[in-house]
């Protein structure tokens, strides 16, 4: 599927979801916690903090830090992987998938509304 939208209108769209999660007192997330995030949500399991910092290209500490704080939040877990006890698996969890399923929702209807 392709949609064909200008880059302010893009902006705007990302404007209006932004501040209608600010309105619903959504988590402040970074941009590279946000990265992150929809990275483990939307990619295929599994992964790991290797993984996700060489599919983002950002540091393994960079990526360590944003898993802190998205899993104080819930978002995410993380479980030694059974196979090799020295890597760390980063798991989806029910909180994260709601909070994303919920901002996808706020982009939705902020598309509706720029119509």
């Amino acid at each position: 599927m392709s949609i064909e939208i200008k880059p302010s209108q893009a902006l705007d769209l990302w404007r209006i979801a932004i501040v209608e999660s600010v309105r619903r007192d959504s988590p402040d997330l970074s941009a590279r916690q946000m990265a992150l995030l929809l990275s483990v949500y939307l990619t295929p399991a599994p992964h790991t903090v290797r993984g996700l910092s060489e599919a983002l290209n950002i540091s393994k500490p960079a990526i360590t830090r944003a898993l802190d704080r998205l899993s104080s939040l819930g978002m995410v877990k993380r479980k030694v992987d059974e196979e090799d006890r020295r890597s760390v698996l980063v798991q989806r969890t029910v909180k994260g998938s709601v909070f994303l399923r919920e901002f996808g929702d706020i982009i939705v209807a902020a598309g509706l509304e720029t119509d």
